[in-house]
């Protein structure tokens, strides 16, 4: 019997209501299901500091470097990504530049690609607009495949988030319920031949 595969979940909101965390809950609960074995990530519990090379040269932030250890671990990774003016946040983009910095003198993170580089990654996003922040989406995937990333052509935008999720935080149409799932289940069939 194989092992889950491991898979990361985040969302790029930080906020408390944020519609976008609600939604990697439902996508980490939905991986679950699916057999994969989750970590959720909330991008809050990171002490990580406005991106500024003179910053980095004091002193590499050890948050960054707990994240480089957490994208590594995980081949898989489901990102939910909050709209901001047609683009993703600088939150996201502030977490992504920081791990993907080389730390001088260290061998193991020498290469600022390595935490990214082959990682199978679904795209989710939600949004009180009619094209559930899909803009966003647009914008993240050229930033990954930057990196390396492998992305998985199947995407979800949620619209109308003020109106998609029920009290317990779950979704409340079959629709978005089953965006969710294509997602996750191309991201863990990849992943599973990717690591084959």
């Amino acid at each position: 019997m194989t092992a889950p595969l491991p898979l990361l979940v985040f969302a790029g909101s930080s906020r408390a209501q944020s519609w976008n965390r609600k939604l990697a809950r439902v996508a980490a609960d939905t991986a679950r299901a699916a057999g994969a074995q989750v970590t959720h990530l909330e991008l809050a519990d990171f002490d990580l500091p406005l991106y500024n090379g003179d910053l980095e040269a004091r002193g590499f932030p050890r948050d960054a470097i707990r994240l480089k250890e957490i994208f590594l671990a995980h081949p898989a990774w489901l990102v939910v990504s909050p709209e901001y003016n047609g683009s993703y946040t600088g939150l996201l983009k502030n977490t992504i530049d920081w791990a993907s910095r080389p730390v001088a003198g260290d061998p193991l993170w020498a290469n600022g690609g390595k935490p990214f580089a082959s990682k199978v990654v679904g795209m989710l996003s939600a949004s009180p607009g009619a094209l559930g922040g899909l803009r966003s989406l647009s914008h993240l995937a050229p930033l990954l495949m930057n990196l390396q990333c492998w992305v998985s052509p199947k995407q979800f935008a949620l619209s109308r988030a003020a109106e998609a999720f029920d009290a317990e935080g779950g979704l409340t149409t079959d629709a978005s319920r089953a965006g969710v799932q294509a997602v996750v289940d191309q991201v863990l069939w990849a992943a599973g031949k990717f690591q084959a």
